[in-house]
């Protein structure tokens, strides 16, 4: 993801109506599915719950693209290291 415009920000609102505001760090296809990891937007790096949210996006049957969590911990947990290789692989390289 280029850096070169600054970060990009979405609104979601979960299932209770809450919003969330998250940075987009990246996305990917992976699987024939596309992918795409956050940062919450108002989260200290002190904080203990403090990391990278992946959701899956989909498009609805209005044909939005919505974004769904991952409830497979296998699929997640394969995902999650793809992002990480994707993310943070070019720092090891400097």
């Amino acid at each position: 993801m280029s850096e070169e415009y600054g970060s990009d920000f979405i609104t979601i609102v979960d299932d209770d109506g809450q919003e969330f505001e998250l940075e987009v760090l990246d996305t990917m296809d992976y699987n024939g599915e596309s992918y795409t990891a956050f940062l919450p937007a108002d989260m200290d790096e002190n904080d203990p719950d403090y990391g990278i949210i992946i959701l899956r996006a989909v498009t609805d049957e209005n044909g939005d693209e919505v974004f769904e969590s991952i409830d497979d911990d296998e699929q997640l947990q394969d995902v999650y290291e793809k992002f990480m290789v994707l993310l943070f692989d070019d720092e090891d390289e400097e």
